[in-house]
């Protein structure tokens, strides 16, 4: 799965809750102003790289994520993994915990979580 730049992960982010949408409607979502060629380019761009496709109304297009989020997360955390924590989640999860970014109380849940698995 190819990574998206930022722009493309907030249009995805737009996509993701809208379901479905026109450019004009995924322009509304975004935090940042932006202009509607640009983005219906980059709309464009993300249905080359697999991660949208649309459906045809005319001249319009209405655009649809056929990547779910979870799947994006799932790919983006292996990436942030290997790269930054030599593919050791307990890497990752220390340093979560070092900085604060995660309390204990939450690191019982995750416990509570990985031994109901088993």
């Amino acid at each position: 799965m190819e990574r998206l730049t930022n722009k493309e992960e907030e249009i995805m982010q737009a996509l993701w809750e809208l379901q479905k949408g026109f450019v004009k409607d995924i322009l509304a979502l975004l935090p940042n102003e932006s202009h509607y060629n640009t983005i219906s380019t980059m709309v464009r761009n993300l249905e080359e790289k697999g991660y949208v496709a649309h459906q045809a109304f005319g001249k319009t297009h209405q655009y649809f994520p056929i990547v779910s989020k979870e799947e994006y997360a799932k790919g983006f955390m292996n990436f942030a993994t290997k790269r930054f924590f030599d593919n050791s989640y307990k890497s990752m999860v220390s340093f979560f915990a070092k900085e604060e970014k995660i309390s204990a109380e939450e690191l019982r849940e995750i416990l509570d979580i990985i031994e109901k698995k088993q």
